[in-house]
């Protein structure tokens, strides 16, 4: 395709970081570049898995050369053990992004689930299916992690707009200042 914007998703988790990247030169037109998920063994100590998320996104933004990051908005759970291992991941996502200057936004489950289907309380099946649909594939990538990333970088595409130019402004204004 060439010449687009190029959108990563990232569903942050411990164990399978989902990532997904899309390329479009319209809302109307994304294609799917490529999806797939960082993985990291309950057997590794913590830091090491964390390492392994920071080396594993490292090489998809090297790779892939997104303009922007849309990262899933770490929610209250349950079991506080897992947000605060998704949280993690997360944060590190948009460390990545920051070193790499790519402005990075955070989308909410129900926000994504919203832009994909029209429905905030869709299940994991129906977004996959959208997703399928969306893109014009023959089924949706896999892991169901790979699949919600590419929703996040979807999501992104239609709702990123008021984050973009926010983030223009805020960029203009630095550098405004910067001048002074």
């Amino acid at each position: 395709m060439g010449g687009g914007m190029r959108i990563l998703g990232i569903d942050p988790g411990l164990t399978r970081c989902g990532v997904g990247i899309i390329e479009a030169v319209s809302v109307r037109a994304p294609q799917l570049i490529d999806a797939g998920v960082v993985r990291t063994s309950p057997a590794m100590d913590h830091a090491h898995r964390l390492l392994a998320i920071e080396e594993g996104l490292e090489a998809w933004i090297v790779a892939n050369r997104p303009d922007t990051v849309a990262v899933e908005r770490v929610f209250a759970q349950h079991n506080v053990i897992t947000v605060t291992g998704t949280a993690q991941a997360a944060g590190i996502a948009m460390l990545i992004a920051a070193r790499h200057g790519i402005p990075v936004a955070l989308h909410t489950p129900t926000e994504v689930k919203a832009a994909i289907t029209g429905s905030g309380s869709a299940d994991k099946a129906q977004v996959a299916a959208m997703v399928v649909r969306i893109l014009k594939l023959d089924e949706a990538p896999k892991p169901a992690d790979a699949a919600d990333a590419v929703a996040l970088a979807l999501c992104q595409l239609w709702r990123g707009g008021s984050v973009n130019r926010y983030a223009a402004a805020v960029q203009e204004h630095a550098a405004r200042r910067g001048r002074r």
